[in-house]
């Protein structure tokens, strides 16, 4: 069998027999180790075998074989180097034995995993037998960094010593597999023998083709499923979720809860991720009942999601008091809580927090300063960005990113520092992404400077030819000007390069449904009763002494019409719902893929102030706020850290408005 390359030579494996006692003829383990609690320490462990090696029983075969068994089981893992050497201290160590040191290789890092392969050379050669437990506990250690070549070598190792067959080797196959992304190679064992299957065989299977993101196979292996735990309800959940399809992920999650099921810690997070990125605050509601009426232990990965999600949904005062309700908090919680703050425009605030999380000796990230230059960059804070960022690279030595780059950018722009911002884009010790141009581009229209403008504009339409949000903002920036024949050539270049725009729809949720609205939106069931509210609010701002801002119309046509056309936008169909449905005095929730143009801005302000005391929110999904992406990376390593390893999902939309 072709093995990996160790730097561990195999005598690092080989027992060390003692000459001086007997010891190791005895078949039970010593009385010691009976008294040890049923899930020991490693403080506990160490102290028994100290107490062994006083009574001179440091060569006791069945004793030491015990103590691997139980470094084996530890959570953390065990150190290696302590584990070889109880190892290496037993005499003639038999398959049990060698079976936890495998066991003990599998659970270690990386490292330590790839050991695994040479240990089984070793015991081959050493003419120790294997048995259905040996393969199980090799597999998972060749998981840790999986090589397909290595794990098909087992796999005829496995069927020379006639074990093909056996459930326990079987199912660890699927698993290797599926680590591998060998998804053929997995289903070929799971089909082979149909008697051979337990719930362990369906849910190795299923999370293979959930983690590769195959949720159709995946869906119809969990309808297949003679019985289902709650890790087969765990894996298509974040199957779901990992995939985009958040909407089915929560419907799971709420038949999973129907069933009685326990709900693990790792789907809560993922749930609570999901109804944060789609801003549905009576979902995210529902799963914090859930895990109170469950008496869920308030863990750090849950504390730091319920954060998170409130923020997002807009529930900034909840998201405070949540993270204030936390007895511990790590990094990740203080920045999802900066973050938050920051989304919410409230740079005093963030900053305050920030010199708290401080106070606590905690050494901020990466991650912390996109927030504090986020929440800089929202409030208008120059003075305190510029500080920050100095901050972030002079005392702590954190490298700048795109990100932070792009916060200061942003923070620079929104001030109309256009030209400053740019001089610091050049100076940038990495290439510039296109969405760094695009924070500028989107500066210049602002700011009416049209020649920087376009020459970004064509820039970033080179190094992205099929973003549609480059040639809208170039069309942005034409139309400012009013040269209204530069903004039909980008529209026809736009088609020409069959490039499509990006449909505005705003999504709000009331009482459990969720309800998606368009420009111009004439399908939804009320449409009729809709449209005769919008107009309705109209009016009554119009006599508050509300007047339309066209200018975001991009359309070469007169101003009554451009009125037209931006009184159907989405986000103004879901307010005029919204004023239908919602309760008298209860806020209007509403979450948008593109960013609200500025006349749709003043009208939400507007209808806050005058009609019925109802306040309207509006969430923004868009790749420029950089702190939401840099918070799904959070709750991903939560992920990672409870249930093994999960694929992020940036969701990439435009970031200009409708049209």
């Amino acid at each position: 069998m072709r093995l990996r390359p160790s730097t561990r030579s195999a005598a690092a494996f080989k027992p060390r027999v003692s000459l001086t006692s007997d010891a190791g003829l005895r078949h039970r383990h010593h009385p010691v180790l009976s008294r040890l609690p049923t899930s020991p320490s490693l403080p506990h462990l160490l102290q028994a075998h100290a107490r062994l090696l006083v009574l001179g029983l440091d060569a006791h075969r069945a004793s030491l074989a015990h103590l691997l068994a139980l470094c084996a089981a530890l959570s953390p893992p065990a150190p290696p180097r302590y584990f070889r050497l109880l190892y290496a201290a037993i005499a003639r160590p038999n398959v049990f034995a060698s079976n936890n040191l495998l066991r003990c290789l599998a659970r270690s890092d990386c490292d330590a995993a790839r050991d695994a392969l040479p240990f089984y050379d070793h015991m081959r050669r050493a003419g120790i037998p294997t048995n259905n437990y040996t393969f199980p506990f090799l597999l998972q250690a060749c998981s840790r960094d999986p090589v397909f070549g290595e794990g098909t070598q087992v796999h005829s190792h496995a069927v020379k010593c006639g074990l093909e067959e056996d459930l326990y080797v079987r199912n660890a196959f699927i698993s290797f597999y599926s680590s591998c992304g060998e998804l053929n190679h997995a289903r070929r064992v799971f089909d082979e023998f149909p008697g051979q299957r337990d719930l362990v065989s369906w849910n190795a299977i299923l999370t293979g083709y959930a983690r590769a993101g195959r949720t159709d196979v995946a869906q119809e292996l969990f309808d297949r499923m003679p019985e289902r735990d709650p890790i087969s309800w765990s894996t298509m959940i974040m199957g779901y979720v990992q995939s985009g399809a958040l909407e089915k992920g929560l419907e799971l999650f709420r038949e999973l809860v129907g069933t009685g099921l326990t709900v693990n810690e790792a789907t809560l997070v993922t749930v609570l991720s999901a109804s944060a990125q789609l801003g549905l605050l009576e979902v995210g509601q529902f799963i914090h009942s859930t895990i109170r009426s469950m008496d869920f232990p308030f863990t750090l990965a849950l504390g730091t999601a319920l954060v998170d999600m409130y923020a997002k949904c807009g529930c900034i005062e909840l998201s405070r008091h949540t993270f204030d309700e936390m007895k511990q908090r790590n990094v990740f919680a203080w920045n999802a809580m900066i973050c938050g703050l920051a989304t919410h425009g409230l740079g005093k605030e963030t900053l305050e927090l920030f010199q708290r999380f401080l106070g606590e000796g905690l050494r901020p990230t990466g991650v912390t300063f996109v927030g504090v230059l986020n929440a800089c960059s929202r409030a208008g804070l120059v003075a305190e960005g510029r500080r920050c960022f100095k901050l972030m690279i002079e005392e702590y030595g954190i490298e700048p990113e795109m990100e932070h780059y792009g916060c200061i950018v942003d923070l620079l722009g929104r001030a109309g520092l256009v030209h400053e911002a740019y001089e610091l884009i050049q100076r940038m010790s990495m290439a510039p992404d296109p969405v760094l141009w695009g924070i500028l581009l989107g500066a210049c229209k602002v700011h009416g400077l049209v020649d920087l403008g376009v020459s970004i504009g064509n820039k970033l339409i080179e190094l992205e030819p099929e973003h549609d949000g480059h040639y809208v903002l170039l069309a942005g920036v034409y139309a400012k000007a009013n040269r209204w024949e530069d903004v039909a050539k980008v529209r026809r270049l736009m088609a020409h390069r069959g490039t499509n725009k990006v449909a505005g729809w705003s999504l709000m949720e009331v009482h459990g449904t969720v309800h998606k609205f368009v420009a111009g939106d004439k399908e939804h069931q009320d449409s009729v009763e809709i449209h005769k509210t919008l107009e309705m609010v109209i009016m009554r701002l119009t006599e508050a002494g509300y007047s339309p801002d066209v200018s975001a119309v991009l359309h070469d046509i007169g101003d009554e019409e451009k009125v037209h056309v931006m009184k159907e936008h989405s986000e103004r169909l879901a307010i005029a719902f919204g004023l239908m449905v919602v309760e008298r005095g209860r806020p209007i929730r509403i979450v948008k893929n593109l960013r609200v143009c500025g006349d749709c801005h003043e009208f939400s302000k507007m209808v806050t102030k005058v009609n019925l005391l109802k306040t309207v929110q509006i969430l923004e999904w868009l790749v420029l706020d950089q702190e939401l992406e840099h918070t799904e990376k959070q709750v991903n390593v939560i992920q990672k850290h409870l249930e093994g390893e999960t694929v992020e999902m940036p969701l990439e939309f435009d970031v200009e408005t409708e049209r």
